[in-house]
Parts: structure tokens; C-alpha cells; sequence
């Protein structure tokens, strides 16, 4: 089975430790591992018409708001963190679930946030999706839920590689571009809002969480959910962690120890984590 990128670069730099590599060649080779996901990642979301990801996000992005000034929608999404700190300095009550819940199921601001991050223009974190897929691939899993799904690039990634994919989220704005999203690419997949709809009990081998339960108002309440969601033996694979971002107020959970002793009470067993790129684990369901 191959290792996973994440453990591949854990072992470089522990090599690098032990004077075995010089650090110089450790990051070339670092670097050549992180290219390969970025190729995965790039041949999955970009339209057929493109081959540079970064154009391909903003022209759709373009094609769904109907603007054609590219530059115009360049801009939206460069002030996208902005506009959304506003807004929810605005909008929401603290410790209100309704005004957390009507944020997200307004703003559209989100699309053009998150849109921009996955074009990885900011840092190299949404790759973690490429170690889901791979770790789901080397699990045989088949059928995957994403849990707050945002735009879709997600559930792109795993249907491109043939996964039955359902996508859940509790913005009507992000759901709708989801689909409209998945279309354009030719890709089927299910929709679940939140706001209306529970999550299936017991069909899914693998659900990711991917920078998502730093948003929740009752993450515990949420494992509850996913733990219902998974067939046994089924794999959760998210981040849980967070730091205070006075640009992104949306994080209102930092501590996520309630989250690990809920996950640990149900009996859930932490099979893998990723403590050198972008800290994610997978916990299996018993």
C-alpha cells in the first residue's frame, strides 16, 4: 500500500533529523510529493476549456454570477474574507445558533472565499482532499459524504474517481452552486441541506469534515449525526482544530477536546492522523 503524502514528508524531514538528507533536498522533495496531489487536484476541477486551475475557478465563478469582467471577479474573491468578517460582525448574535445558521444560509460571499482558497493560491490545505481520496481508495470505500461541502470541489475530486458522492451543507446559496458546479463538470452527486433534511443512517464508508467543525455552534451534536451516517467501520476523516483568526470571527471553536472525548465515547478509534502538513485524522467507527 502506497504512504500516504503526509507520511511520506514526515519521514523525509525525519531523515533530514538524523543527517540523512540535507534540508535543501528534503524541500525539493517535499515539493515534488505535493505537486503530484496538486496534479490530482488541478485534473479534477478544472473545466475541459482550461489547463491553469486559478483561470478555470474564476471563469466559473464568472459563468454562474453572469459577469464576464474576470478581473472584476478576481477582486470579489480577494475581498471575500473582508466582506464576510463584516458581515458577520453584522448578522450574528454570539452563542445564537439561528443567526450562525442565517449567516451561512445568505452569504454568497463564501463562494468567492472558498472558491479562491481552492484555487490554492493561499496555501496548499484543500489538498487534504487528495489524501482522503487516496486514503479512501486504499480502504475500499465507495460510497463518501461530505459534511459541510461548501462549493463542491470535494465531492469533484470523488467523483472523478468514480465514488458515489453526497454533499451536505446548510447554505442554500453554497448548495445551489454546488450543483450548478457538478453539472458543468458532467458529474452526478447527492444534495442534503441540512436546514431540512437528516443525513441517511448507516451508508457511507467515509465522510471528511474539512475545515468545517471550527464553524459549528454544537460540534458534539454533529458527531452524533456522523456517527449515525457511518456504516460500521466506516472512516471519519476531518480536521479538528483551530486558532483565534481576527479575520475570520466565523471560527468560534477552538477547543475541540469535547469533540475527541464524544468521538472516544462512542467508541470511534483514531486509525491515522497527518501531524506534519496539514493535521488532519481519521477516526473509525466501530
Amino acid at each position: 500500500m502506497k504512504k500516504l503524502v503526509p507520511d511520506q514528508v514526515k519521514e523525509l524531514w525525519q531523515e533530514q533529523e538524523q543527517q540523512k538528507r540535507s534540508s535543501e533536498d528534503c524541500y525539493l522533495e517535499q515539493e515534488r510529493f505535493i505537486d503530484r496531489y496538486r496534479s490530482i487536484w488541478n485534473t479534477a476541477l478544472c473545466l475541459e476549456t482550461h489547463q491553469d486551475l486559478q483561470e478555470s475557478i474564476l471563469d466559473e465563478l464568472g459563468q454562474y454570477m453572469k459577469c464576464q469582467d474576470l478581473p472584476k471577479i478576481r477582486n470579489r474573491c480577494h475581498q471575500a474574507v473582508s466582506i464576510l468578517k463584516t458581515e458577520w460582525q453584522q448578522k450574528v448574535v454570539e452563542g445564537n445558533r439561528e443567526s450562525v445558521e442565517q449567516f451561512y444560509d445568505e452569504s454568497q460571499a463564501t463562494i468567492y472565499e472558498l472558491m479562491w482558497w481552492h484555487t490554492l493560491a493561499e496555501d496548499s490545505s484543500p489538498l487534504a482532499y487528495v489524501t482522503a481520496l487516496e486514503f479512501a481508495q486504499q480502504h475500499d470505500c465507495r460510497h463518501y459524504l461530505d459534511f459541510g461541502a461548501g462549493v463542491g470541489s470535494g465531492g469533484i475530486l470523488f467523483a472523478r474517481h468514480g465514488q458515489a458522492v453526497t454533499l451536505a451543507d446548510i447554505s442554500s446559496p453554497l448548495q445551489q452552486f454546488s450543483q450548478w458546479r457538478l453539472e458543468q463538470h458532467q458529474l452526478s452527486a447527492q444534495f442534503i441541506d441540512l436546514k431540512i433534511g437528516a443525513l441517511p443512517s448507516r451508508t457511507f464508508d467515509m465522510i471528511t469534515a474539512m475545515d468545517v467543525f471550527e464553524h459549528l455552534v454544537n460540534p458534539v451534536e454533529a458527531i452524533d449525526q456522523l456517527s449515525n451516517a457511518l456504516k460500521p467501520k466506516g472512516f471519519f476523516f476531518a480536521r479538528l482544530a483551530s486558532e483565534i483568526d481576527e479575520d475570520r470571527p466565523q471560527h468560534i471553536v477552538q477547543d475541540f477536546e469535547p469533540t475527541f472525548n464524544h468521538l472516544q465515547k462512542l467508541g470511534f478509534v483514531q486509525v491515522w492522523q497527518d501531524d506534519w502538513l496539514w493535521g488532519h485524522v481519521v477516526f473509525q467507527k466501530p
